[in-house]
């Protein structure tokens, strides 16, 4: 008789599972269309969370509060969300018509809007990657509140610990604290957290905004206060869905308007029957490396390109950005602020417009057929799918009229996590694995390693995964995809999604050149891997300035087929 094995399960396989949990139950719950994320409906999402133990939530498993992780929330929060009780995801259903403001997150773009004292409505306008993220954010702060009301609930009754009134008091008085009153605050507060002094004291100005200096102590006491009303009082936080979200979400809608948008400008402009080009980058890069050089010779003289275009990166360098756009504007770019709800803006280049001796690339041959660039601003997540797919279907002009783009290329830039290596270092893909599902799509990258070299920047060529909200990534998992034969370099959000989409549109359903090139390259935010180098440890600042041109300017290269 065979003797049976105990078999247990690596942390990896614990951390995929917990992936595969959160991921189905956040769609039963959306299905739902409501639940308590304190209580039995939100308890799958919590224990998935609190098993996969996210890099980016730090000691979310243990009893003290963390703070990085805090904050790295927060900025993609609306503020005064920590005060509601109800938090209601919806899709643009007119708020932003009536007289409520729309409150924008620092670190993600979209509208939220305080609709009274207890409520937050938040608009859904970017697929379902952008509920994952929401949802997880808001269960990891409910999971640090009541890890606050533990420390502070004495007892049954509800007594409440004297570092708890200290402080009521302290955030109560709605003034700006002189330093003694705030040193105060921040000692009860570091009790109430688990923390030390010195860690509550070197964050609790980075919570803090203009006119909210003491912000940090706020936040605390609202999610423990709501938390200690939910046991004492039973005053459940609830999350709802709006019946719209529920209806419209994966059907394209605002993805359709983006690109029949575009489309419609491509064709006012005589510009539909062009060779284009999609890049998928930031709203500077491409008209910098176009333009800034040229536009700022006299001022950067002598300078390097690169170090124009760190000077242009740099906070309330407004004015010497500006005058680029409006040089740009003046030669062949046409801008498209979004107006559909996608949040991502456009930019149109037509070639045939630029004088080539007026930048950076003074070699190009102008011909007859000179391309028309389109450039997109960042998507997230699924919504890749979405805004691709629909931009390369053909442009409906009538009822009974298809017109098939000459889609030449399709290019991606953007931010990734690195697995060997570290900020502001270069991969350049050679596959896309979708997490979760096994998915994978190879492709022939027009990029490689090699073009890279030779610029004091490391590059590292392989398999990237695309994950389902990169704040859902821990050490072990990241670890098995790098060192087992999957042999992956770093991880993104995005890259499935786009090449899902170009290959349904060239290999499948022929509405674009199935001979379209692709080009896909990545500059790391972060190394998760690392302590101290996830997204929570704060952004890149101009380390990111160079890899990003870079990268940009092999892209034109290539459009334009020159050195």
């Amino acid at each position: 008789m065979r003797e049976i094995k105990n078999i247990s399960r690596s942390r990896a396989q614990e951390s995929s599972a917990a992936i595969e949990r959160l991921y189905i139950t956040i769609r039963h719950l959306f299905n739902r269309g409501f639940y308590k994320p304190m209580g039995i409906s939100g308890e799958t999402l919590r224990e998935a969370l609190l098993s996969l133990r996210p890099e980016i939530y730090g000691s979310i498993a243990e009893e003290k509060v963390e703070l990085s992780g805090l904050l790295y929330v927060i900025e993609r929060l609306p503020t005064g969300i920590e005060e509601c009780r109800f938090i209601n995801l919806t899709s643009d259903e007119g708020y932003s018509n009536s007289h409520f403001k729309a409150i924008i997150p620092p670190k993600r773009r979209r509208n939220c809007y305080r609709i009274d004292e207890e409520q937050m409505n938040v608009e859904i306008t970017r697929g379902r990657s952008d509920i994952y993220d929401i949802l997880t954010h808001l269960t990891f702060i409910f999971i640090e509140s009541h890890k606050i009301k533990n420390r502070v609930l004495i007892d049954d009754s509800g007594e409440l610990s004297r570092d708890w009134l200290k402080m009521e008091q302290a955030v109560m008085g709605n003034k700006k604290l002189p330093l003694i009153e705030k040193e105060k605050a921040i000692s009860h507060a570091a009790n109430i957290l688990g923390r030390t002094f010195a860690e509550v004291s070197a964050i609790y100005d980075d919570f803090g905004t203009a006119d909210r200096p003491d912000r940090f102590l706020h936040i605390i006491y609202w999610l423990g206060k709501l938390a200690m009303e939910e046991i004492l009082e039973n005053n459940k936080r609830t999350i709802t869905f709006s019946p719209i979200l529920r209806e419209r979400l994966g059907h394209h809608i605002h993805g359709e308007f983006w690109a029949t948008n575009i489309k419609q400008v491509l064709k006012e402009n005589e510009l539909l029957d062009r060779p284009i080009h999609i890049i998928s980058a930031n709203m500077h890069s491409v008209m910098n490396s176009l333009f800034a050089t040229h536009v700022h010779k006299a001022k950067y003289k002598d300078k390097s390109d690169f170090f124009v275009f760190e000077e242009l990166s740099k906070a309330g360098a407004h004015d010497v950005r500006n005058k680029v756009e409006e040089f740009a504007l003046q030669h062949g770019m046409i801008s498209l602020p979004d107006t559909s709800g996608t949040n991502i803006d456009v930019q149109i280049f037509d070639t045939a417009k630029i004088d080539w001796q007026k930048s950076a690339f003074p070699n190009v041959k102008p011909d007859a057929s000179a391309p028309v660039i389109i450039v997109m601003d960042y998507a997230f997540g699924e919504q890749a799918y979405e805004t691709i797919d629909e931009l390369l279907k053909p442009f409906q002009e009538s009822k009974n009229k298809k017109h098939f783009l000459n889609v030449v290329s399709v290019s991606i830039m953007g931010k990734a996590g690195i697995l060997e290596g570290g900020k502001g270092d270069i991969m350049i893909p050679s596959a896309h694995i979708n997490e979760g599902t096994g998915d994978n799509y190879p492709f022939e990258n027009e990029l490689n390693a090699e073009m890279f070299e030779g610029n004091g920047i490391p590059v590292y060529a392989g398999p990237m995964v695309t994950v389902l909200g990169t704040s859902l990534q821990n050490r072990d998992l990241l670890k098995f995809f790098h060192e087992s034969t999957w042999g992956v370099i770093g991880l993104e959000m995005e890259g499935a999604y786009y090449q899902k989409a170009i290959q349904s549109a060239s290999k499948i359903r022929k509405s674009i050149n199935p001979d379209v090139k692709v080009r896909y390259a990545y500059y790391a935010s972060d190394n998760p891997l690392e302590t101290g180098s996830t997204l929570a440890s704060g952004g890149l600042g101009t380390t990111g300035v160079k890899p990003t041109y870079l990268i940009t300017i092999k892209i034109l290269e290539q459009i334009f087929n020159v050195k």
